[in-house]
């Protein structure tokens, strides 16, 4: 039953950030920024009565997220401002994040080891 909760809030939340989106495209994109999903994640994981040590490992973990999504947006947003269609924008922005991704795993380990 909880489960079901965490989907309805999660899905209004997401399905009035996109309306607003719709009628207002940059200030949805400034909202959609937000770290909602990770918020809500955190609240969830909280509420289920996760270990505080493991929520921090999922915070950290998103901060390790963050660059490659910042080039993957980069990506999507460059792609269509040049009119590549939606679908190929999309890809080359997620081939963008798990090139990203890599390096920075590959990267990390060797400065590390």
């Amino acid at each position: 039953m909880f489960a079901i909760v965490k989907i309805l809030i999660s899905a209004i939340i997401i399905g009035v950030i996109t309306e607003f989106s719709r009628r207002y495209p940059e200030q949805g994109g400034i909202i959609a920024a937000l770290p909602i999903v990770s918020l809500l994640s955190i609240l969830w994981l909280y509420a289920q009565g996760e270990q505080i040590d493991k929520i921090s490992k999922f915070a950290m973990g998103v901060v390790w997220g963050l660059p490659g999504t910042v080039v993957m947006l980069l990506i999507i947003g460059l792609a269509l401002k040049y009119s590549i269609h939606l679908f190929a924008s999309l890809g080359l922005g997620i081939g963008g994040w798990l090139i990203f991704y890599f390096a920075q795993d590959f990267i990390v380990k060797h400065l590390y080891n």
